[in-house]
């Protein structure tokens, strides 16, 4: 946007106007560069004509906690070319950004000279920026609280189920040992895959309200994975009154953490098996690849995803109309896919269905255990 036509300017008269355009040197910030640092002495006030800028406080020596952002058409650092105290927070551009910035000590001549109105409104501003930074801050002290209330209760569980689960197990050793025919081995197969995935299931939502991921990657045939969800899930989904289709090729080589993968396509097709609520319905995974990447749909015929919550559905405890759940399964998924360096969308209508997209990059360095803290198109929905 132009300097001229930006909000702060607009406030003055024409005279007072022209002189601070005069006054205002543009300045352009790439991505991750920082505006002002936390403390420091303020000397300028900026406007913000296009990106994005992000306001953070330290807590720990290495971690900063961002606070607000301002988009084109705001300004910020007024607070310290008011009271002339150290700065807040930091500021950093989020993404390539283009500001205006003012000296302190003119601006601070000119609304001497400026009439009431034109301060009300400044102040008017300041104000509303103050409200949304608190309601801001009070939603992540909450999630925070309710992240550190999840993980508390799941390392309970884990610690408290690793015991039956044992035994669980033993058991079904046991009886592949004594029952040799293919129906008792199949079945104690199956028993220890699901304890081992419900240990898993839980170590991952404990990771998860940690912050942080491991990944134990391997080279896997996708075909592979997605014949073994369908194997755990086959009574699921029939108890469920849900068929079940994939549509896959054979040789589609992709190096990623089979459990978590697995997690991610139980989260998302558990979440579309609970919204038909027991009518049935049909759910397709279907995947294709190209010299860079894996693409994999997963498409369902249910009641579709209400628009109340479909901007925020990838939001940690977003749920809706549901009888169980946490509301993590999405965030879960989303944050599984970013760690693998993948991405996420999803398309959907009200009585027709959803049509979830990921893609995984194909062409990653294999590495056993790596820690990351991390749209592809859809042309239509529930398709099948």
């Amino acid at each position: 946007m132009d300097l001229e036509s930006h909000r702060f300017i607009s406030y003055f008269e024409p005279e007072q106007a022209t002189q601070l355009c005069q006054l205002a040197v543009i300045e352009h910030f790439p991505q991750g560069a920082i505006v002002f640092e936390e403390n420091q002495v303020p000397d300028s006030l900026y406007l913000v004509l296009s990106g994005k800028v992000e306001f953070s406080k330290q807590t720990t020596s290495q971690h900063y906690q961002p606070i607000a952002w301002a988009k084109p058409n705001d300004f910020f650092g007024e607070f310290g070319v008011l009271d002339g105290k150290p700065r807040s927070a930091r500021a950093v551009a989020c993404e390539s950004s283009c500001l205006a910035k003012i000296p302190r000590d003119r601006l601070m001549e000119i609304l001497e000279r400026t009439p009431g109105r034109v301060v009300l409104k400044i102040f008017d501003r300041i104000i509303h920026y103050l409200r949304s930074t608190t309601d801001l801050y009070i939603n992540q002290v909450i999630h925070k609280q309710k992240m550190a209330l999840v993980g508390e209760m799941v390392n309970t569980i884990v610690h408290d189920f690793k015991s039956p689960f044992t035994g669980i197990h033993l058991a079904s050793s046991m009886l592949k040992e004594l029952h040799p025919d293919d129906d008792t081995q199949e079945w104690c197969d199956l028993i220890q895959a699901q304890v081992t995935r419900m240990m898993a299931m839980a170590e991952e939502v404990l990771e998860f309200t940690r912050g942080s991921a491991t990944l134990h990657k391997k080279k896997i045939d996708i075909s592979a994975i997605l014949k073994r969800f369908e194997k755990l899930n086959r009574i699921y989904f029939k108890e469920a009154k849900v068929s079940f289709e994939i549509v896959t090729e054979e040789n589609i080589w992709i190096e990623v953490d089979e459990s978590k993968l697995m997690r991610v396509l139980q989260n998302l097709t558990s979440n579309a098996v609970d919204a038909m609520e027991d009518r049935g319905g049909h759910i397709k995974i279907r995947t294709h690849a190209d010299k860079n990447w894996l693409y994999l749909t997963i498409a369902d015929n249910g009641p579709g995803i209400p628009e109340l919550i479909r901007e925020r559905l990838f939001e940690p405890f977003v749920t809706y109309g549901k009888r169980s759940g946490t509301g993590l399964g999405t965030a879960i998924a989303k944050s599984i896919i970013d760690a693998h360096g993948g991405e996420i969308s999803f398309i959907s209508e009200l009585e027709k269905g959803t049509t979830f997209s990921i893609r995984f990059p194909l062409n990653l360095e294999l590495d056993s255990e790596k820690n990351r803290e991390i749209e592809t198109p859809l042309n239509s929905v529930g398709e099948y």
